[in-house]
């Protein structure tokens, strides 16, 4: 289609057509008479027919009105090469893509980049268990998935492409951790820490599950002490913490991500006491043990201490004490939270407070307790079951049926009393209240009061107490053993101790072992390869080792987003002007599963290099990395279990001729239908590349949106995808113009301005008329009401799309506006001879909404909504649908339009409802007052709810007034009755004869019927006939 163009006017983009002469208009109305049988289009050849289109270069026009807009930053959290795409996935490069396609339609110079996760034990894991190197694997996988990647019709930079195993990229990982190094962030440590006996390798606390088993193998962590590399992530933790409020705002980032970032970082205000420990043999000393608690008024209830299994108390006595050690080992399998405990025989401790009448005496038991953990405090907890669910666990599982001590009551003057088993309140109190009223100097105190009174009591006894605060956050473990992973550039030296790697040598790069050096190895490689290890000190130059140990690859994902800004740069990781222009990331899109890993770690490292040259104006945004986070829920399939057996049913077990009624081919029984998460073991899972080569990339992607809101759990059924493959299919058929009566197509022709307002477009279709009617109501009214409503809706539906695409993110909702505006084109009568040019418009605007989200159709249906061509010969200068713009609502317009209006109907100042009634008939005198009263009031009687009010054998108005007979002067109210109108019929106020009146006997319309028809309908004047109330 040679010859169109798009261009600038008056501040829209339009489509121009220098070439649309009356031949080519002529011809194209021929083809129109000629296609009268529509033939349906194979959705899924249209992404690969249009895939050349979409990788070309920006035109210049483009580069211009992208600086002119500014940059966005639309990343989606890139994938580990696992070598097959799945449905999770597929939604969340969905996600993105539409994303990122309506912010370039909006005219950003958008960057919405790709690259691979790819280091990590799975392919390490892979490669021993195939025999082969891990990186062959890698990128092997990265090869097949970028494939399929391809096919789901996503726009991506694959120029700025990057791999972490890239020597060129954890090159940067290494000068980050340097930079750490240099600062004193990063340091070596002797540390009881989790390992994973199966991977062979130490976990970050954040790796262990509830369970205390491997977020990875699944098997049971075991604690052993090793000299591992750490970050100083706490030194970060006040702004981690404080910065979450700011991207609560506007709700910026999910409220169930943010609350785990909370928990987790886990900040407790209390206070730190110390409890003296007594041997009553006298054999041993003790120094005081400090506790930390959060809840210091419930001091005088303390029943027991719990102290860790590697307590230094605990450490001492189990050296002579064979039953301890005997329960520590078998303390190592059970549950973190296990309630069992050993009671430590001849150890007492004694409460700070004791001196005090009402509080625990001296002689408090002291147990070792699993659920105690070692780096908590300082390892020791004080029991209060009387006002703690998990110490009242513990107490009944190791004390049975004893009393427990209850000393916070919900009301003052209360008395103390015991939690009895059996007696049905053996419950404990864990809200705060008052300290009970016996106990000396602080009863009836307030649970506030008796916290800072208890902390000072002790300091003046002499003991040792502090307000403080505890955090659940530790330094963040990132030495792992394996091979597949960054190498820490350290260099150890018998005589310079830990020596980090000169720059001028980065990147350490891992040694090229034979796929053999793989196969059913176990360990690190790193720590057998000599050749490798064996190095010399850059400060000595004696010989020394290479640190053996690689980095945890969350090392790698706390900084990619960084390096997708300047990707191809050797010398740093990042340009310093290129962060200050990209960063933050405007929209980031991943799985809430990431909420503690992935995204803390990144928050850190991005605060951290906002402190350094690498991002110098990160303080603007606090050193926050993500603006806003789209967290997609999970994707669930179809799945069949026996319901005799339980055991899980594969699909080509289940028959599904009648899809609503399965049956189990071998017993002929109904199966159990659920939609879980997608497993192997479930036989659940679907391979989005078959579903996109049945139904095509479009219908794929717009299924998967229009099933459930973006956050929640989608549950994939592919039955009801036909749907939507039906509508695409009706998109395309009405960008033929089928709709067209070959009458008209004889003269139609293509709109030259696709932005064109109805103002314009009316001046455009009434050149003669245009020149006598100049008020915007005298142009609408030459429209009939079926064009002006088409146009209403088209208008209403664009600002719906807009805010859901910029705002709320409701991506369903999208699909579902869009189908009902499909359906108003469709329905949309043929009411004169300018009705195809407004279908026209309206599914232009369709078809630029539609292309986000399915870009092979939209771009199918641009085509056709133009001209009529041979589809093997593509055009190489045909403009994408994507350079035409994003349609912006024109939403003041449609009261205009509308022939209706919302009329709010008060009683004597006081609203009692809101109906539809026609507007006022074009050139009525509103300065004929009655008039215009009884128009309103003969309109509202037509209405269901007016009836109810306005009837005068049985409306409410005439029950109130007590009478059958009308006004003289408003003849559909009572008698003595009134009206006021103002804003030309968009206020009716009814004045009872009660209401007071001026000498001249006309009706008052009160203050506060004034401001209540302020907030419905906006500022007004008031009508001259009316008079206003005098000030009070």
């Amino acid at each position: 289609m040679r010859g169109l163009s798009l261009h600038s006017l008056g501040g829209r983009r339009a489509l121009r057509h220098p070439a649309l002469s009356t031949r080519i208009a002529s011809q194209w109305a021929r083809n129109l008479s000629r296609k009268k049988k529509f033939e349906e289009v194979p959705l899924p050849s249209l992404t690969s027919k249009w895939q050349s289109i979409w990788d070309r270069p920006s035109s210049e026009s483009e580069k211009l009105r992208q600086a002119e807009r500014g940059n966005a930053y639309v990343l989606p959290m890139f994938p580990y090469p696992s070598g097959t795409l799945h449905l999770g996935h597929l939604r969340v490069y969905t996600i993105s893509d539409v994303l990122a396609r309506f912010k370039h339609m909006q005219g950003y110079k958008v960057l919405h980049p790709i690259g691979w996760d790819a280091f990590g034990l799975p392919a390490e894991n892979a490669a021993i268990e195939r025999g082969v190197h891990p990186e062959k694997w890698t990128l092997q996988n990265i090869e097949a998935m970028k494939a399929q990647m391809k096919e789901m019709g996503g726009r991506w930079d694959w120029d700025a492409e990057i791999r972490t195993c890239d020597p060129d990229f954890y090159k940067h990982t290494q000068r980050i951790f340097l930079m750490l190094h240099q600062h004193g962030l990063a340091y070596q440590a002797e540390s009881l820490v989790n390992y994973d006996p199966i991977d062979q390798t130490v976990l970050a606390n954040e790796q262990v599950d509830a369970n205390g088993c491997s977020w990875r193998s699944g098997s049971k962590v075991e604690k052993v002490m090793l000299k591992q590399w750490f970050l100083k992530i706490k030194e970060f933790q006040e702004p981690l913490l404080k910065d979450l409020d700011a991207l609560a705002r506007d709700g910026r980032w999910p409220e169930k991500v943010l609350s785990m970032q909370r928990n987790w970082i886990g900040k407790s205000e209390g206070a730190k006491l110390s409890f003296d420990f007594v041997s009553m043999d006298s054999s041993m000393r003790f120094e005081p043990v400090h506790v930390f608690t959060t809840r210091p008024d419930t001091l005088f209830g303390v029943q027991y201490i719990a102290l860790s299994l590697r307590h230094p108390v605990v450490q001492q006595l189990a050296i002579e004490d064979e039953s301890l050690r005997a329960f520590m080992d078998r303390a190592k399998e059970l549950p973190p939270d296990a309630k069992e405990g050993f009671l430590l025989k001849n150890i007492v401790a004694r409460n700070p407070l004791a001196h005090v009448g009402g509080t625990t005496g001296p002689s408090i038991p002291v147990y070792v307790a699993p659920y105690v953990l070692d780096d908590y405090g300082s390892g020791a907890v004080m029991g209060v079951p009387g006002h703690d669910t998990r110490d009242h666990d513990f107490w009944r599982t190791n004390r049975g049926d004893e009393p427990v001590r209850v000393v916070i009551a919900a009301q003052q003057d209360t008395l103390p009393w015991p939690l009895i088993p059996g007696s049905g309140e053996d419950v404990p109190m864990t809200e705060k209240g008052f300290v009970v009223a016996d106990i000396e100097g602080f009863g009836n105190m307030t649970s506030k009061q008796a916290a800072d009174r208890v902390v000072q009591a002790i300091v003046d006894s002499g003991r040792h107490a502090e307000r403080t605060a505890t955090w659940r956050l530790r330094d963040w473990l990132i030495s792992r053993q394996r091979y597949w992973g960054t190498p820490i550039p350290i260099i150890h030296c018998g005589s310079c101790g830990a020596v980090p790697v000169p720059e001028k040598d980065l990147p350490v790069r891992l040694p090229d072992l034979p796929d053999s050096f793989f196969g059913g190895r176990k360990g690190n490689p790193l720590a057998e390869d000599e050749n490798w290890k064996k190095t010399t000190c850059p400060k000595c130059g004696s010989a020394a080792e290479r640190e053996t140990d690689t980095m945890d690859t969350f090392m790698d994902s706390s900084w990619y987003f960084f390096r997708f800004l300047d990707p191809k740069n050797k010398d740093a990781l990042v340009d310093p002007v290129k962060t200050n222009n990209g960063m933050p990331v405007d929209l980031y899109v991943g799985g809430v599963e990431h909420a503690i890993l992935h995204l803390l770690y990144a928050r850190f490292i991005s605060k951290f290099l906002a402190t350094t040259p690498t991002w110098p104006k990160g303080y603007l945004t606090s050193g926050e990395p993500f603006t806003r986070l789209i967290a997609q829920g999970m994707v669930h399939g179809e799945t069949f279990t026996d319901p005799e057996s339980g055991r899980f049913l594969r699909p080509d077990e289940v028959n599904l001729s009648n899809p609503s009624k399965p049956l189990i081919k071998a017993t002929g029984s109904t199966p159990n239908v659920s939609y879980e998460k997608m497993s192997k073991s479930k036989y659940n899972g679907i391979d989005p590349g078959t579903t996109i080569a049945k139904y095509g990339a479009d219908a794929t992607r717009a299924h998967m949106l229009f099933q459930a809101p973006v956050g929640d759990v989608l549950e994939w059924d592919e039955k009801k995808i036909t749907g939507v493959e039906r509508w695409l299919n009706r998109v395309i058929r009405l960008s033929d113009a089928f709709w067209l009566p070959d009458v008209e197509a004889k003269r139609f022709t293509i709109p030259t301005q696709v932005d064109a307002t109805i103002l314009e477009i009316i001046q455009t279709l009434f050149p003669k008329e245009s020149a006598t009617h100049h008020t915007r109501e005298q142009l609408i009214s030459l429209l009939k009401p079926d064009e002006a409503k088409l146009w209403i809706k088209t208008q209403q539906i664009i600002a719906s799309v807009t805010e859901s695409y910029s705002q709320t993110y409701s991506l369903n909702t999208i699909v579902s506006d869009l189908m009902t505006l499909t359906n108003a084109v469709w329905d949309t009568p043929h009411v004169s001879g300018k009705t195809p040019t407004f279908k026209w418009y309206s599914v232009a605007h369709l078809v630029r909404m539609l292309a986000p989200i399915a870009p092979g159709v939209a771009e199918e249906a641009w085509y056709r909504l133009h001209m009529f061509v041979d589809w093997a010969k593509l055009p190489e200068d045909h403009p994408t649908v994507f350079t035409a713009g994003f349609p912006t609502p024109d939403v003041k317009i449609i009261p205009l339009l509308s022939s209706t209006q919302t009329c709010v109907v008060q009683i004597d100042g006081k609203r009692r409802f809101d109906v539809e009634i026609p507007k006022f008939p074009l050139g009525w005198d509103h300065r004929d007052y009655s008039s215009s009263v009884n128009y309103v009031l003969k309109q509202l009687a037509k209405t269901e709810v007016g009836k109810e009010w306005l009837d005068k054998e049985d409306g409410k108005l005439f029950k109130i007034a007590e009478t059958t007979e009308v006004d003289e002067n408003f003849r559909m109210l009572p008698k003595g009755w009134s009206a006021i109108v103002i804003k030309h019929g968009k206020l009716c106020n009814l004045v009872s004869k009660r209401m007071p009146k001026r000498d001249s006997e006309r009706p008052v319309i009160s203050r506060d019927a004034v401001e209540v028809a302020r907030q419905e309908v906006g500022e007004f004047t008031l009508h001259p006939y009316v008079f206003k109330e005098k000030k009070r």
